[in-house]
């Protein structure tokens, strides 16, 4: 008799009952609630950063695009008032700096930050409540001329002059919370 024939069939159905198992406790597991913040953006090729900048098109805009989103659904999340959603559309973004490839080889692909190229995020919004009436809706431009000479809590991040601004519009937007 061989010994792996007899254990074919007790490791099956130790297989088997494992998989049903796993499936039972997927089934019980709560289900994460439905977003509140709902975020997405426009044609990323029509923006003023991908359209103005040389050396953005080694770098997807939908990569940063959802960074932000990711960014705005968690603060919005916070500021908003419970039983609200808001929808978020971005309409144009210019990230803060530029590339400027004219400073010679491989310069095209580092972004400069100077005060003159300041960030900038036009967006789309409405807010529902919680029978889907809109009770606030509008077009923004945020804008940070200053953004240099103000802290960034986001020190180390690519992102963090544009998630700034989105924090601001949300502590204007929403100043109650």
């Amino acid at each position: 008799m061989n010994i792996h024939s007899t254990r074919a069939p007790f490791a099956a159905s130790m297989a088997a009952m494992a998989l049903m198992l796993m499936c039972a406790v997927a089934s019980a597991a709560p289900q994460p609630a439905p977003s509140r913040i709902d975020v997405d953006w426009s044609d990323p090729a029509t923006f003023s950063d991908t359209r103005e900048n040389p050396g953005s098109d080694r770098y997807r805009p939908e990569e940063w695009l959802s960074q932000l989103a990711r960014h705005l659904r968690v603060r919005a999340d916070r500021a908003l008032p419970a039983g609200e959603r808001l929808n978020v559309t971005f309409t144009d973004v210019d990230r803060a700096g530029t590339f400027e490839p004219w400073r010679g080889p491989r310069w095209d692909e580092i972004r400069i930050i100077k005060d003159f190229y300041p960030p900038r995020i036009d967006l789309h919004f409405s807010v529902t409540d919680a029978a889907g009436a809109v009770v606030a809706e509008g077009d923004r431009q945020l804008r940070d001329p200053g953004f240099l000479s103000r802290s960034v809590p986001f020190s180390n991040d690519s992102l963090r002059y544009e998630k700034r601004l989105l924090d601001d519009w949300l502590r204007r937007e929403f100043p109650d919370k």
